[in-house]
């Protein structure tokens, strides 16, 4: 009789047997399956690139410091050598020829100005610009007033030198405010003597030696002057005694101000 049923085919021969995975799982195969995959490390050239810049940078800071330390070194050696000193103003006279309205806002000045200057310094020369003279006047509590304008030429002031400088101050561009007008006004009508202030601006460039400095400002402000307006045709000469000048001037080299 023939036998009908199939058995199944034995395993080739070499083939591995696989292990079936264990359960739970153990801490080789935690392990294993939490590790993170393997990357290629990543290229150096950003890394060198920045190592680069950080060099260029520090070298270059360096670079600038030293130059100005060695700028700081010979502006203290300049102002050490030569001791530079500010001029001096002083207000000799002042004159006035008119002091009037000749309109209901407008003023009619005429003023002769002498100014001197003194420059105390032995090796230092100073050049001055075209000069700007402003005459204000003064009251306490109140604005000033522009009463006249003028100028003075430029010129050049010598070592141990003292110049004398001379303007005639004109009229103010332009009319007075009517407030401004009113209390003037009243005051030259009363007599009174009219506190006035003197402002001079300029440029100036400084000479050391063969070190010149740029053109730098100045301003000379002069107070403590009282004049009153001419009654005929005599100029009145304002009282100059207590004047007192003051030089405003900012000659810088490099941390050092005079």
């Amino acid at each position: 009789m023939t036998d009908d049923r199939v058995y199944p085919a034995s395993k080739p021969p070499g083939a591995a047997a696989t292990a079936n995975p264990t359960f739970p799982a153990n801490k080789a195969q935690l392990y294993n399956a939490n590790r993170p995959a393997y990357r290629q490390p990543a290229s150096r050239r950003r890394t060198d690139s920045r190592g680069c810049c950080c060099r260029c940078c520090c070298w270059t800071t360096f670079v600038i410091i030293l130059l100005i330390l060695l700028a700081a070194a010979a502006s203290a050696v300049v102002y050490l050598i030569y001791r530079p000193r500010q001029p001096s103003f002083t207000v000799s006279s002042l004159k006035v020829s008119s002091l009037n309205f000749t309109s209901a806002n407008h003023l009619t000045t005429a003023i002769s100005l002498s100014v001197i200057a003194k420059n105390p310094n032995k090796n230092v020369g100073f050049n001055y610009d075209v000069t700007d003279i402003t005459v204000y006047k003064t009251s306490p509590g109140d604005d000033d007033v522009v009463i006249g304008k003028g100028s003075i030429p430029s010129f050049v002031h010598g070592k141990k030198n003292t110049t004398l400088l001379k303007s005639t101050i004109g009229s103010p561009p332009g009319d007075l405010d009517e407030l401004s007008a009113g209390k003037l006004k009243g005051e030259l009508k009363a007599k009174k003597a009219v506190a006035i202030k003197i402002v001079l601006d300029t440029k100036v460039k400084v000479k050391m030696g063969s070190v010149k400095s740029p053109k730098s400002g100045i301003r000379v402000t002069c107070e403590g002057i009282k004049v009153a307006a001419p009654t005929g045709k005599k100029a009145t000469t304002a009282a100059t005694s207590a004047a007192k000048c003051k030089v405003d001037l900012r000659i810088k080299i490099w941390k050092f101000t005079f």
